[in-house]
């Protein structure tokens, strides 16, 4: 069992940045692939990027592409994700989501995760 905990979720201006962070506790390693996904109200949840167990390869939607950057820390069994130049419709709840599956690339969609985090709100701002 793998449990994750997200943090650092707030309410930024549009244009500005937020990191958030997700704590991996359990049966972790850097063999598990780490994905980062948001639901904005009224939408169903979208993958927003992901990382392999080595962080060799992130994978990221377009609309994040550039702003946005996934790393990780494996000796602390933490996830990031860095958020530049936020806007409007970066708003929503952002869950980090993990699976012990090899992959060549993270997977986007959320029933290739076995595990979630309870989601941290961020909210952008006009």
């Amino acid at each position: 069992q793998v449990q994750l905990v997200e943090s650092g979720g707030g309410l930024v201006q549009a244009g500005g940045s937020l990191s958030l962070s997700c704590a991996a506790s359990g049966r972790t390693g850097s063999r598990y692939t780490m994905g980062w996904f948001r639901q904005a109200p009224g939408k169903e949840r979208e993958f927003v990027g992901g990382i392999t167990g080595s962080g060799g390869t992130t994978r990221y939607t377009d609309s994040v592409k550039g702003r946005f950057t996934i790393s990780r820390d494996n000796a602390k069994n933490t996830v990031y994700l860095q958020m530049n130049s936020l806007k409007l419709e970066d708003t929503g709840v952002y869950y980090c989501a993990a699976d012990s599956s090899w992959v060549v690339a993270p997977p986007t969609r959320g029933i290739d995760y076995a595990y979630w985090g309870q989601g941290t709100q961020v909210t952008v701002s006009s």
